[in-house]
């Protein structure tokens, strides 16, 4: 039997899925402009995929049960017909996750010809 040190019991490791760590990121950049509409719109844009109303605010529902985002309704707009725009904020928590989801990326990505830039093994 392999003997687990007592340090990892008590730590939370919370890993993100690829389209958390977008949204995060998405609205980490957004800053105090943040909110629904505009989150979706910007990952269209950088991301170059589609990106449903439904998944988003799933995903922002998801997020913020786990503690990684905070949301409230701003004010109302004339530019939405009167209706309040659904503000997103990524918390410490949030960004850490974020983090350490990129680091990860990194060092599994540093040996592969796509980021090295030298040809691969085919298997």
């Amino acid at each position: 039997m392999t003997k687990v040190p007592n340090y990892l019991h008590n730590a939370v490791h919370i890993m993100l899925g690829e389209f958390e760590y977008v949204l995060i990121t998405v609205a980490a950049g957004l800053g105090e402009c943040a909110y629904g509409a505009a989150i979706r719109e910007e990952i269209e844009k950088v991301a170059a995929r589609r990106c449903s109303i439904g998944a988003l605010y799933t995903t922002i529902e998801r997020l913020e049960k786990k503690g990684l985002l905070k949301t409230w309704m701003g004010e109302a707009t004339a530019q939405r017909g009167g209706r309040a725009k659904r503000m997103v904020c990524v918390t410490p928590k949030g960004l850490h996750a974020a983090k350490k989801f990129y680091e990860a990326m990194m060092r599994v990505s540093r040996n592969a010809s796509w980021a090295t830039g030298k040809p691969g093994r085919a298997s």
